[in-house]
C-alpha cells in the first residue's frame, strides 16, 4: 500500500519536529505504544521472571508456553538483513584499509624486513585466538553493543560501559584518520595547498560517506560485498605484480641474512626492542578482525528454509557470524604476512623515502629523496621498479582501499553507539544527559541509526584540517601516526577486556553447571555433549584465553612503550598512553558517580548467574525479534530430553 505523501519527510528530521507513526520491520503503522504479550517457547527464550508453569518428569519436560511482555520501541530496532557474504565482507573493508599499505614501511624501516614480516605474523596470530573467545561469546548472544555487554555483565559494569565508548572513539577517530591518509597520498597527484583538493577531502568525501552509512543496511551490505571484491581484486594484483617485478628482476631469492636481521638504531638497542616496536606499528593493520561483533546485531536470523517468526533466530545469527569470526583473521594475517614478506624482497630498510620514527635522522639521504609524496612502501616498490604508471596505480589502490575502509568504519563507530545507547529510556523523566545519549539509539524508517552515523562522522571532523598545518607533509604525517596508534592501542584495550570477560565467562558456567542444567537454562552448557544446544566451543579453552590475554598485555603495556625505550617523545607519548589515561579516567569517574566497587562482579552465586544468563537472552531474543502483524509470535515446540 502507498503511503500518504505527509510520511515521506526526510529521515534527516529529527522526531521532534515531525509527528508521524511509527512503521514496524514489516511495514504496518501503528501508534508507539508497547506491543503486545508475544508468546514464545520456553526452550527457546529463558525469561527472567517465570510466567506459566514448567511441569518436569525425571527425565524429561513437556511443552511449556510463557507470555513476555517485550518493551522494544519499533523505533530503536534496526533492520536483520545482512548475510553471511555481508558479514564477511564488512570485515574485510574494515580491517584492510592503511594499515598494511601506509603503515608498513615505517615497521619496515625500524625492525628490518625480518622483523616487519614476524610482526605481522606475531600480531595475526594473536589476534586470532582474541577472536576465538569472542566469537564463542557472540554465537550464543549476538547482541546490540555485545563487546560492552560482555564485559559489564562478567567483569565490571562500568568497565564494559567505557569499553563502549574506547570501541566508538576507536573506529570514530580512525575514520577521520583515514581521511588524512586519504589527502596525504593524493599528494603524488595534486598540491595540497589547492582549494579545490581541500574541499573535495575535508567535506564532500564525509559527505558522500555517511549518505552510504544512510542507505537501507541491505542495500548497504551489497555495497561492501563489492568495495571488498574489489579489494581482493586489487591486492591480488599488487602481490601478482610484486612478483612480478622480483621474476623481472632475475633475483626470486630471499633476502640477504645480514640485511634481514638490520634495523633502526636511533629508536631500538636491539633486535628484540625493534621487532616490539614493529608490532606496535602492525597492530593497526590488524583493526577491524572484531567487527563482525558489532555488525551481528543486523545479521539475518532466517534461512531460506526458516520463517522470520521461528525462535531458531538466534542460532540463525549465530552460524552467520561464526565463519567471519572465526577464519577472518586467518585470512588476514596471511595476506599481512606475504604481502609484507614480498614488500621487503624489494626494498631496504635503509630507502630514504620509507618513513621515520625520527624523520630529522636520514643519514646518506638528500633532501630531495627525503621529500615524502608518499610514504607507502608498495608505492615505493612501484617507483623503484621503473614500470611506467604503476607507482600512480598503487597509490590510486591504497586511496581507494582507506576510502571504502573509512565507509566501513563509519558504520562500525555508528553501530558502536547505538548498541551504547539502544536501550536507554529517553522519556521526560530522566536527566538530560540521558535523553540526549538516548536520541543515538533510535533508528528511522530505514531503520538506520542515521543520528549516530552523523555524530560519528563529526566527532572528529576537525582532525583532516591538522593536515592544513604546515607547508610540508611531516605535520601531516606525524598526525597519522599519532591518530593511527591511538586506534590501535584502543583496540588492544578492547581485546585485553574481551579476553578477561571470556575467561570470567568460562569459568563461571563451569562452576554454576549443575544449577544451570536444573534449571533447564539452554545454550550455555558447554561441558554437555549429549544434550548439545552450544552453538560453538572455541579451540583449547580457556589456555587460548589466558595466552590472548598475556598477549594483549604484553603488547599494551610492554611493546607500546618499546619506542621510548632509547629516548623520549612526545608524539610517541601521546600516541601510547593518551588513550590509556582517557580510558582510566572515565572508568573511575563512572565508579566515583555511580557509586561502584573497585571489584569484578560477584559470579560466585548460581542464583544471580541464571539471572545475569537470562537477562543476556532475553536481550538476544528481542534483538532478533520480528514482530508479526498481530504482534504475537506463535509457536511453541517440545523440550528435549535432559
Amino acid at each position: 500500500m502507498s503511503r500518504p505523501t505527509s510520511e515521506l519527510i526526510t529521515d534527516w528530521i529529527p522526531d521532534w519536529v515531525q509527528s508521524r507513526p511509527v512503521v514496524d520491520q514489516l511495514g504496518d503503522s501503528k501508534n508507539d505504544i508497547e506491543l503486545p504479550p508475544i508468546k514464545i517457547p520456553e526452550r527457546c527464550v529463558p525469561i527472567g521472571n517465570d510466567v506459566g508453569i514448567l511441569n518436569l518428569s525425571d527425565d524429561s519436560f513437556t511443552r511449556v508456553t510463557k507470555s513476555v511482555l517485550v518493551t522494544t520501541n519499533p523505533n530503536r530496532t534496526v533492520h536483520r538483513k545482512l548475510r553471511g557474504i555481508h558479514l564477511f565482507m564488512i570485515s574485510l573493508n574494515g580491517t584492510l584499509g592503511a594499515g598494511l599499505y601506509w603503515r608498513g614501511g615505517l615497521a619496515l624501516e625500524v625492525g628490518g624486513a625480518l622483523n616487519l614480516v614476524l610482526s605481522f605474523l606475531l600480531v595475526g596470530i594473536l589476534a586470532w585466538a582474541v577472536m576465538q573467545c569472542i566469537a564463542e561469546m557472540l554465537c550464543v548472544w549476538p547482541i546490540p553493543g555485545a563487546l560492552s555487554v560482555y564485559v559489564r555483565t562478567f567483569v565490571d559494569d562500568e568497565l564494559g560501559i567505557v569499553v563502549g565508548l574506547t570501541y566508538w572513539f576507536t573506529y570514530s577517530v580512525s575514520f577521520a584518520a583515514l581521511l588524512v591518509t586519504v589527502a596525504a597520498e593524493a599528494a603524488l597527484w595534486i598540491d595540497g595547498n589547492n582549494v579545490i583538493y581541500r574541499t573535495i577531502t575535508y567535506l564532500i568525501i564525509p559527505f558522500i560517506l555517511v549518505l552510504i552509512n544512510a542507505v537501507e543496511v541491505g542495500i548497504f551490505g551489497w555495497i561492501e560485498v563489492a568495495f571488498g571484491s574489489i579489494k581482493l581484486v586489487l591486492l591480488t594484483f599488487i602481490i601478482a605484480t610484486l612478483v612480478a617485478i622480483r621474476v623481472k628482476e632475475g633475483n626470486i631469492t630471499p633476502w640477504d641474512a645480514n640485511k634481514a636481521i638490520d634495523f633502526d638504531r636511533t629508536v631500538a638497542s636491539d633486535l628484540p626492542t625493534a621487532l616490539l616496536i614493529a608490532i606496535s606499528i602492525t597492530i593497526y593493520a590488524y583493526v577491524g578482525i572484531e567487527i563482525v561483533a558489532a555488525s551481528a546485531v543486523e545479521a539475518r536470523a532466517t534461512t531460506s528454509s526458516t520463517r522470520a517468526s521461528k525462535p531458531e533466530a538466534t542460532t540463525v545469527v549465530g552460524q552467520r557470524v561464526r565463519f567471519s569470526a572465526i577464519y577472518f583473521p586467518l585470512l588476514a594475517a596471511a595476506a599481512y604476512t606475504l604481502s609484507s614478506m614480498l614488500a621487503s624482497f624489494s626494498i631496504p630498510r635503509d630507502h630514504c623515502r620509507l618513513p621515520r620514527l625520527n624523520p630529522s635522522e636520514k643519514p646518506g639521504c638528500d633532501q630531495n629523496e627525503s621529500n615524502l609524496d608518499s610514504t607507502s612502501v608498495f608505492v615505493i616498490v612501484a617507483r623503484e621498479s621503473g614500470i611506467q604508471g604503476l607507482e600512480h596505480a598503487f597509490n590510486g589502490i591504497i586511496i581507494f582501499t582507506a576510502l571504502t575502509c573509512a565507509n566501513t568504519n563509519l558504520y562500525v563507530a555508528s553501530r558502536s553507539l547505538f548498541g551504547l545507547t539502544t536501550r536507554l529510556e529517553g522519556g521526560s523523566r530522566q536527566p538530560l544527559y540521558i535523553r540526549l545519549l538516548a536520541l543515538f539509539g533510535k533508528t528511522n524508517r530505514r531503520k538506520v541509526p542515521i543520528r549516530a552515523v552523523v555524530f560519528s562522522a563529526m566527532a572528529f571532523c576537525w582532525v583532516p584540517l591538522i593536515q592544513l598545518i604546515g607547508n610540508n607533509s611531516t605535520t601531516s604525517n606525524t598526525s597519522i601516526e599519532i591518530l593511527g596508534q591511538m586506534g590501535s592501542v584502543g583496540v588492544i584495550i578492547v581485546w585485553t577486556c574481551e579476553c578477561l570477560a571470556f575467561i570470567r565467562y568460562y569459568h563461571c558456567i563451569t562452576k554454576h553447571q549443575k544449577a544451570l542444567d536444573q534449571h533447564r537454562i539452554p545454550r550455555v552448557r558447554r561441558h554437555d555433549y549429549q544434550n548439545d544446544d552450544y552453538p560453538y566451543r572455541s579451540h583449547a579453552q580457556p589456555f587460548l584465553a589466558y595466552a590472548a590475554l598475556t598477549g594483549c598485555l604484553l603488547t599494551l603495556m610492554v611493546a607500546s612503550s618499546s619506542a621510548l625505550w632509547k629516548g623520549f617523545r612526545v608524539e610517541t607519548f601521546l600516541s601510547s598512553y593518551l588513550i590509556v589515561t582517557i580510558f582510566l579516567v572515565i572508568w573511575l569517574a563512572l565508579k566515583i558517580f555511580r557509586g561502584g566497587k573497585l571489584t569484578p562482579v560477584d559470579l560466585s552465586n548460581a542464583d544471580r548467574i541464571i539471572d545475569k544468563i537470562r537477562n543476556l537472552h532475553d536481550i538476544c531474543f528481542e534483538a532478533n525479534l520480528v514482530v508479526s502483524p498481530t504482534g504475537v509470535l506463535n509457536g511453541s515446540q517440545n523440550g528435549t530430553k535432559k
